[in-house]
């Protein structure tokens, strides 16, 4: 009786596993600030009709109080959709997920300014002819990369949240931070000039703009990590990740290899 009552025990908690509702993360790409067709209150109605308890922004937690609040009155449209969301529906939770210190981290390591430098230095050996066909050829795609995103950014929000939309923002960023490297890491232009960090020590463009492109992966795969964290730790079933939606296929990649052996499904926000 008693290993009758073992097993008893055991298929159900089985039972009750397998029946366990999954968990659901929407990855939401969104534009930072207002334009025509997508603004706070674009926003805020994607949010109403998939009514998350969870929303995560793409801010550290320097920017919250110790009760979840922004310091600053929120200014863009994730912050504003997403305090009033909250503010709107008692239960419902404001967490950040960004790298920490992210801006900071980009001065002291020397990767900004160099890299707008870079960028400028690039641009004028362009114009000036100055670079080889096949540095030219780069330089051409990575532009002309740029254009569809564009377009796809004047429309509707499905339009910037799909495999589609992810792909062609793979690519841009491909050539941004892969090919671009292919040019400042090959010519001296970017070895010889130089700028100095806060603690006094100088970087080469060429370097500079090396860490710019590894700090892409590094931040990307931070914040997925950080997305996991936060759904573990706060136990959410329907979380919503705001970000820049040029970050939005990287994070995805993530999380479908950080989710696995999870209950853990990815959902749309049309699917609501």
């Amino acid at each position: 009786m008693q290993k009758l009552c073992l097993l008893l025990l055991i298929a159900f908690t089985i039972q009750s596993c397998t029946n366990e509702k999954p968990t659901e993360i929407i990855v939401i790409g969104t534009q930072h600030k207002p334009v025509p067709n997508f603004d706070e209150n674009t926003l805020y109605d994607i949010l109403e009709s998939v009514q998350p308890d969870l929303l995560l922004n793409e801010a550290d937690t320097g920017r919250f109080t110790a009760d979840w609040k922004y310091k600053i009155a929120p200014n863009s449209n994730e912050s504003i959709a997403s305090t009033k969301y909250v503010d709107n529906h008692e239960g419902a939770l404001l967490r950040p997920y960004e790298f920490e210190n992210r801006n900071q981290y980009r001065i002291d390591q020397g990767m900004r300014p160099t890299e707008s430098f870079t960028h400028d230095l690039l641009d004028s050996l362009y114009e000036a002819g100055m670079l080889s066909e096949q540095e030219e050829a780069i330089v051409k795609e990575y532009n002309r990369a740029l254009e569809p995103l564009l377009e796809i950014a004047a429309g509707d929000p499905k339009g910037w949240n799909n495999t589609t939309s992810d792909s062609l923002c793979a690519y841009r960023q491909y050539y941004q931070y892969q090919m671009l490297t292919k040019i400042t890491n090959s010519r001296e232009e970017f070895a010889n000039r130089f700028h100095t960090k806060p603690d006094g020590e100088p970087i080469s463009y060429r370097e500079g703009y090396q860490r710019y492109a590894n700090f892409w992966d590094l931040r990307n795969q931070t914040m997925a990590k950080n997305i996991m964290n936060m759904t573990d730790k706060t136990g959410a079933k329907r979380i919503v990740v705001l970000c820049g939606f040029m970050h939005r296929y990287y994070i995805l990649s993530e999380l479908k290899r950080l989710k696995k052996n999870k209950n853990i499904v990815l959902k749309e926000f049309y699917d609501y």
